[in-house]
């Protein structure tokens, strides 16, 4: 009975004992990852901000990432933060879920699978929130602050149109759309694919935007939205191109989004020489080089006036 007893007492022990040996595994492999590496004006980078932004570079490049780069990228957003405060510029959580949402759709993914796909990476769905509320910050305030200098001329456009042998003439186009949304609940995958293929349905017999919206909102759980007006230039080639297959009065094909299964009607198309596809794509070139010099500038001031303090 008492060898029972101190069998028992023994297992107990080494059960603690263990227990205790894996509490400190844990706790130095918290403490190391909470290590402080830099600290940029009191700021802190941590060695997991620079573990999670080395999975991230790797999984989003397919390439190696380098710690010394990425070092300095976090070195730069932590700057780019502190100039927003001091500016008082704030971009609300909101804002940054939405820009992440949009990026996962570019993707083809909703946000929560793009989380999802980090999370099989590695990586928190923060590190790259917070990288993306680090340049939508550090856009607001270049902006902002060489307004006068980011102005594009029209003879810069022609110029470049010239330099490249485009034609300043080229037509665009202005859209006139409806969107027409199947509502499907999040999460519903199998309910998705039936109202696709309500959608296709509808767009089989949708001749023309009066008798066809009119008989879309009569649909159960279909909204039909207001009348968005695009420009060719404001839109993507591929999107452009999809457009321009649309015969007027007929619907784009339907797509799968995070509220449910999205189509277009293309209720008026007509032709624009204000502002051609090409004369905004040399607009966005000249522009997207000098807001790169004023950006470079402006962070190298930056770093030079910063107090950076490696651990």
């Amino acid at each position: 009975m008492e060898h029972r007893r101190s069998m028992k007492g023994r297992t107990y022990l080494t059960f603690v004992a263990v227990a205790c040996v894996l509490a400190a595994m844990a706790t130095s492999n918290l403490a190391r990852a909470q290590q402080v590496v830099l600290i940029v004006n009191g700021d802190v980078i941590t060695n997991y901000d620079i573990e999670q932004r080395m999975k991230f570079v790797q999984l989003s490049t397919r390439k190696p990432a380098v710690r010394d780069e990425v070092v300095d990228d976090l070195i730069d957003e932590k700057l780019k933060v502190q100039i927003g405060r001091r500016y008082k510029i704030e971009v609300p959580d909101n804002e940054i879920d939405a820009s992440y949402a949009e990026m996962g759709h570019r993707m083809h993914m909703t946000a929560e699978q793009l989380t999802q796909a980090l999370a099989q990476g590695g990586v928190e769905a923060t590190t790259l929130k917070s990288r993306i509320r680090a340049d939508t910050i550090w856009q607001n305030i270049v902006r902002g602050k060489f307004q006068g200098d980011l102005q594009v001329r029209e003879k810069d456009i022609l110029a470049v149109l010239q330099t490249e042998k485009k034609d300043e003439k080229e037509v665009g186009y202005e859209y006139r759309l409806r969107p027409i949304l199947f509502v499907v609940p999040r999460g519903a995958t199998q309910l998705a694919e039936a109202r696709r293929k309500d959608a296709e349905a509808l767009r089989t017999r949708f001749t023309n935007c009066d008798s066809g919206l009119k008989f879309a909102r009569s649909l159960r759980d279909v909204a039909v939205r207001d009348v968005i007006v695009k420009s060719s230039s404001d839109l993507l080639p591929a999107l452009r191109e999809i457009l321009d297959k649309t015969e007027i009065g007929h619907l784009t094909a339907p797509e799968i989004t995070q509220q449910g299964v999205e189509l277009f009607a293309l209720c008026e198309k007509k032709e624009t020489t204000e502002d051609s596809p090409e004369k905004r794509q040399a607009r966005d070139k000249i522009f997207n080089e000098k807001f790169q010099v004023k950006a470079k500038r402006f962070l190298q001031e930056l770093r030079k006036q910063a107090m950076i303090e490696r651990k």
